[in-house]
């Protein structure tokens, strides 16, 4: 018989350090020779990001120190920040993004001596940055795309496809870096080289749209000196998103496009890309599911072909798996395993494929299939657990209904431990997670943050409301000029079905969210009675400002779809920011941010305390030095979760000393 406790005060191994400690994830897989290299988190190490190298004999090793952050941030949220070669003479060659200058690097681990500088460091703006770099030995050469700033405003930038020499040459001459592109288009990923050499596609999109909303994929004739010839665009247009592009060993240009309402897997062949008129075919149609998902970052990969023809596949609804499809027969065939979610980089190497994923009851990890045998296994950054996985929530995949009978998908984690059980006539509080983007999607997978709640007898509820990805073009869309009002909707629904069910304290329910999210909760809180308090991380909170230089350039145009053109609708953007709003904020919340923050600013949290104040409302305001969009440090995160649970404690009447008590003020 377990002893019994109320929901919230039940004591729990999983503590805000150990939460904090298995944060973030490995990322941006890839392969050098034979071995496998990624890059991971290090929140102990002031939230730095390491390169890690997988020797063939299964050996593990960080390839650089601190203070080596391997992180881009071209458009600020980076993209793939490293590339590897094996050298003619022996040993990798690695070429690499450093975080503090976001110089490019150039260093040989095995031949010793320190990382090299391949670029030069800009005054103006946000300087030179890079992403989705590929190494051309052949050519003595690394190819990848320059953002470099032109003024002082976030706006003043230009994109393009550069040719940096290795030999370092540009290291102190600006000069020397060779532009393979024009800047006609705002944004372009990285180059994908055909296999006879003669040709590169890319992708490019311009302001208003986002690349999730309309691109096109450009393809150029390589010269050995100068840039691309004969650049014309060969598929994409308005209202298609082609989210990635690659080439196939026969020469057909295989691409990821959501023409017909599903990001889907398609091909053109070599003989057609001569044609006036390019005709595509999809290579897995009928299906109904995702093969791509959203261009957050550059050179973000869903698919890869196989020298044997073979494509390595992510694909799903919802959660996503791993296949391997035959192009000329549509078969596809997922690997065995228990992961749930795949992130989309993948790499290959002869008939391995390599990928990182996770599952509901593991962490992200790095994992090999074996095409040949059928066999997928971890390699790197296992996941080990840090506790008895008996202390883990019990996810249960659900769909709800909202307004107009719309469906809505949400992971629920019910509470859950093994030494406590609740009173029978207690239900429990649940805190609704609002996740970022808006154009996002929340995975089912182990989160020890969702467990440091669930194994305390507090549910949480993941709610992927109306314009998350991962449904179809369709579901997206939902959130096409309704931003601040479907997804708060949305995330009401799932609170009230939660509690009309006796799943939920309906007098119990809490909102957070962070970026995208931060905004669900605030606008969540201005305008419903729904919550009983609320965490807001590094928000949206003004529209108005943000769409006026008060963000970064890539979304800077962002609005023009989620709200309505500015110059049509002014009115709007003033009625539906929580800035204007603070009237109806009824309920205790905490607003975390960090000061670093170029895509949110500080500034508007400021502003809206400013209207707070002096209201009648119970508040926090905990503001983070050296913390940019989303918080990367240990002690960061730890402050920030035994703050929010010490609001729940607080507004839930739950008596918990374990947590430092947060200062409410009105």
């Amino acid at each position: 018989m377990l002893p019994t406790g109320p929901y919230g005060t039940w004591p729990s191994p999983i503590d805000a350090t150990l939460a904090a400690s298995h944060d973030g994830r490995p990322e941006y897989a890839g392969t050098v020779g034979e071995e496998v290299w990624w890059t991971e988190p290090r929140p102990a190490e002031a939230g730095r990001r390491a390169l890690v190298r997988r020797r063939t004999d299964g050996s593990e090793e960080s390839v650089l120190p601190a203070p080596w952050n391997i992180r881009s941030r071209v458009i600020e949220y980076g993209g793939v920040p490293w590339a590897g070669a094996e050298r003619a003479e022996g040993g990798p060659l690695v070429v690499f993004v450093h975080f503090p200058d976001q110089r490019l690097y150039a260093y040989e681990p095995d031949a010793g001596g320190e990382p090299r500088p391949l670029t030069p460091v800009s005054a103006t703006g946000g300087g030179l940055r890079w992403a989705d770099p590929r190494i051309q030995q052949d050519r003595g050469e690394v190819w990848c795309v320059l953002e470099e700033f032109t003024g002082e405003r976030p706006t003043d930038v230009r994109r393009v496809i550069a040719a940096v020499p290795l030999d370092g040459s540009a290291a102190e001459d600006r000069a020397a870096v060779r532009e393979l592109s024009d800047d006609r288009h705002r944004f372009v990923t990285g180059p994908r080289l055909s296999p006879d050499g003669r040709h590169a596609a890319w992708i490019a999109w311009d302001h208003p749209h986002m690349p999730w909303d309309s691109t096109v994929v450009m393809l150029g004739e390589v010269m050995e000196t100068g840039p691309f010839t004969g650049v014309r665009a060969v598929v994409g247009d308005t209202g298609e998103s082609v989210v990635q592009v690659e080439w196939a060993p026969d020469g057909s240009l295989l691409f990821v496009s959501d023409l017909d309402d599903w990001w889907e897997l398609r091909r053109v062949r070599p003989d057609a890309l001569t044609r006036g008129v390019i005709a595509s075919t999809v290579l897995c149609p009928g299906r109904q599911e995702e093969f791509g998902g959203p261009l957050w970052k550059i050179g973000l990969q869903w698919f890869l072909p196989l020298e044997n023809g073979l494509i390595a596949v992510i694909h799903g609804k919802g959660a996503t798996a791993l296949g391997v499809l035959d192009p000329e027969t549509g078969e596809l065939v997922d690997a065995a395993g228990p992961w749930t979610d795949w992130a989309a980089g993948l790499a290959v190497q002869g008939t391995r494929v390599i990928g990182v994923a996770a599952s509901p009851r593991s962490g992200y990890e790095v994992v090999e299939l074996d095409t040949v045998t059928g066999r997928a296994r971890v390699i790197g950054s296992a996941h080990h657990d840090p506790v008895d996985p008996a202390y883990y929530p019990e996810p249960l995949d659900r769909t709800f209904t909202g307004p107009g009978g719309r469906e809505i998908h949400a992971h629920v984690y019910p509470p859950h431990s093994p030494d406590r059980a609740a009173p029978d006539n207690e239900l429990p509080p649940y805190v609704v997670w609002a996740h970022g983007g808006p154009t996002g999607h929340a995975p089912l997978v182990l989160d020890l943050e969702i467990a440091y709640f669930t194994s305390r007898g507090i549910g949480v509820a993941e709610v992927n409301y109306g314009g998350s990805t991962g449904y179809g073009r369709a579901y997206r869309e939902r959130l096409r000029e309704q931003w601040g009002v479907v997804d708060v909707e949305d995330c009401a629904a799932v609170a009230r079905a939660l509690a009309d069910e006796g799943t939920a304290d309906v007098s119990r329910l809490a909102v957070r969210g962070g970026s995208a999210g931060g905004w669900t909760t605030a606008a969540s809180l201005t305008t419903t009675d729904v919550y009983a308090c609320g965490t807001i991380s590094y928000p949206i909170l003004d529209l108005l400002g943000w769409a006026t230089d008060e963000t970064h350039d890539f979304e800077s145009q962002y609005l023009e779809s989620l709200i309505g053109p500015l110059a049509e609708v002014p009115d709007r953007y003033h009625d539906r920011s929580p800035m204007h709003q603070v009237d109806g904020i009824t309920a205790p919340f905490l607003l975390l941010q960090g000061l670093d923050d170029v895509i949110c600013p500080p500034a508007q949290c400021e502003r809206f305390l400013e209207q707070v104040a002096n209201r009648g409302i119970p508040h926090a305001y905990i503001a983070f030095e050296g913390e940019g969009h989303g918080f990367r440090r240990a002690d960061t995160m730890i402050r920030a979760l035994e703050a929010e649970l010490s609001l729940y404690a607080q507004t839930f009447g739950i008596d918990r000393t374990d947590v430092p008590r947060l200062e409410l003020k009105k």
